[in-house]
């Protein structure tokens, strides 16, 4: 078996293999990084209900297709192609629910019953489009703090791992980390907030 730190040392040798234009190298990375991919899709997923129309396979799929789209990509490092693995995943949620949101506004364009399951699900759909919009408003201000949001409340990344990725101290993620957080909840309590 690999040890752990030979695995992250293989796979941002395979990223920069990928980024080189070694297409093969991306055969080669699916299968280190799937777990890691199917954790943050089921760290999204986990947030919302039971029998959510997006599905976590489809969100990992989605999010594969979409990394392996990009031609001759500039990863860094594992925690900088988790990253970006993250941020597409929110992208895809927000997407997703943008798409559900203007599709129960567009008067009978789907059929949905009235039971708590349907409620949940505009309610969701609404909380995750006001925290996208908030977040976007604190990019605007800072935008390293929106960045370490969304890598640790979407991507589930540690504070090393983004320590890692924004080559910062981890101390300051921390910082930004609660300072954003403070913001953020001000921000969605319907105060008028400026910068962080």
């Amino acid at each position: 078996m690999m040890a752990l730190g030979s695995s992250q040392q293989q796979v941002t040798q395979l990223l920069c293999e990928w980024r080189s234009g070694d297409q093969s190298a991306l055969n080669k990375l699916i299968p280190l990084v799937q777990p890691e991919l199917q954790r943050l899709a089921h760290h999204y997923m986990s947030r919302e209900r039971p029998g959510h129309t997006l599905q976590t396979t489809a969100l990992l799929d989605d999010a594969y297709l979409q990394l392996a789209d990009k031609t001759h990509p500039q990863w860094q490092n594992r925690a900088h192609f988790f990253a970006v693995a993250a941020q597409l995943m929110r992208r895809i949620m927000v997407d997703h629910a943008r798409q559900r949101h203007a599709l129960k506004r567009s008067g009978g364009a789907i059929r949905v019953t009235l039971d708590e399951c349907a409620a949940v699900t505009q309610t969701r759909a609404a909380e995750l489009l006001a925290l996208d919009e908030a977040l976007e408003r604190l990019a605007a201000f800072d935008q390293r703090k929106a960045r370490v949001v969304e890598m640790r409340y979407f991507g589930g990344l540690t504070m090393e791992e983004i320590a890692d990725v924004l080559k910062i101290h981890v101390n300051t993620v921390m910082r930004d980390w609660a300072a954003a957080r403070a913001w953020l909840f001000a921000a969605l309590s319907g105060e008028d907030m400026d910068a962080p």
